[in-house]
């Protein structure tokens, strides 16, 4: 597994802390669920997006 350097605001880190702790989790288990829920969004809305451009040049073709 790499390792990443990632810089916060500290009041920022202290909140990640809390939720950490809070959820019985380590600060990485959280950051990576965070990560994940945000490319899954992501993702999500991408394909969104390309289904109702399609739609609107299947619209604009005929």
């Amino acid at each position: 597994m790499a390792k990443i350097l990632v810089t916060m605001p500290d009041d920022f880190l202290n909140r990640v802390d809390g939720i950490a702790l809070t959820e019985q989790r380590t600060r990485s288990e959280l950051i990576r669920e965070a990560l994940r829920s945000y490319m899954r969004r992501s993702s999500i809305t991408s394909s969104e997006k390309a289904a109702k451009d399609a739609e609107l040049l299947e619209t604009l073709i005929g």
